[in-house]
């Protein structure tokens, strides 16, 4: 089932005429509010209020002309902006794709720089996030150069991938900011562990030897997964070091596992939900029913009048 969703994620003919059906668009809502900036900050308040933070993503990817990219950093420019004057406490992941990765890696970095320093100076954070382990070794290395003059920005990392703990070490001497998540691509076995146990177990090896390894750094660890029991036996590895529920972040998408989100804020974990809106999407939400069986039996019910 989870190749079949990672199939139609990359289908052209299916990205084109699903989204048209209206049980699509009713299903697709568990997932985004919307496809504004407002309807995702509008979402944000009964979260902010209960001390949930948030971090906004504007779906799409795989820009084809470098005007459409200045149009995306244009965006999370103002997206800034609008956080701030909403009085929300968000913050901004940006796809490298979405800001001319594929065209010119040098305009990517402008833009990502760019977004980053206005970011900063409204007190908040930027993250990049990761893509298909095509472009993660780019992604990296636009990182690492972001990092050198943007100290308050932030990468994803993807526990599948077999080379995920080499690049935590090749990170660490920059004192990141990294947010580990499993992995929703379609990748070949020779480059991404593919049995379910072997990911849960990288996931929590690679969180607790990043945590138990800092010594005092300023780094900063999210946990992007909304499987709690994993959250909670990487809580338990790392207290006998002296790492405490709010030595690191619990990211989760908006609308899954809403009720564990807020018993995991009382329980005094830091908490944040990552809400994305826009147009494009189709192929995000097929990547979102890959991961877990729940998500497919609730769009389903979606079909039925």
């Amino acid at each position: 089932m989870r190749r079949v969703f990672l199939w139609a994620a990359r289908n052209r003919w299916l990205r084109e005429r699903l989204p048209r059906f209206r049980f699509m668009r009713r299903a697709v809502r568990r997932f985004m509010p919307g496809e504004t900036l407002e309807d995702a900050l509008a979402a944000a308040l009964p979260l902010q209020a209960a001390g949930i933070e948030t971090m906004y993503t504007r779906l799409g990817e795989n820009l084809q002309r470098v005007e459409e990219a200045e149009e995306v950093a244009a965006h999370y420019l103002a997206a800034i902006d609008k956080i701030v004057a909403a009085g929300i406490t968000g913050e901004i992941s940006v796809k490298p794709t979405q800001l001319g990765l594929d065209l010119d890696p040098e305009i990517c970095l402008d833009h990502l720089v760019r977004i980053a320093a206005h970011a900063a100076a409204a007190g908040t954070y930027l993250w990049i996030d990761m893509e298909g382990s095509a472009y993660t070794e780019a992604t990296i290395v636009l990182y690492e150069r972001l990092r050198a003059t943007q100290p308050r920005t932030g990468i994803c990392l993807q526990a599948y991938l077999r080379r995920t703990a080499v690049d935590f070490e090749r990170l660490r001497p920059l004192d990141p900011a990294i947010r580990l998540v499993k992995g929703a691509y379609d990748e070949k076995e020779s480059v991404a562990f593919r049995d379910r146990r072997n990911v849960d177990s990288n996931f929590v090896g690679l969180s607790v030897a990043f945590l138990l390894g800092g010594h005092g750094r300023p780094i900063l660890l999210s946990l992007g997964t909304h499987d709690v029991t994993l959250i909670e036996q990487i809580a338990e590895q790392v207290r006998p070091g002296g790492i405490g529920r709010d030595g690191f972040e619990v990211a989760m998408l908006y609308g899954i596992r809403t009720d564990e989100q807020f018993r995991l804020k009382k329980a005094g974990y830091r908490v944040q939900t990552l809400i994305a809106y826009g147009e494009y999407w189709y192929p995000w939400y097929m990547r979102r029913l890959a991961e877990r069986p729940a998500n497919v039996w609730f769009a389903l019910r979606q079909m039925l009048p």
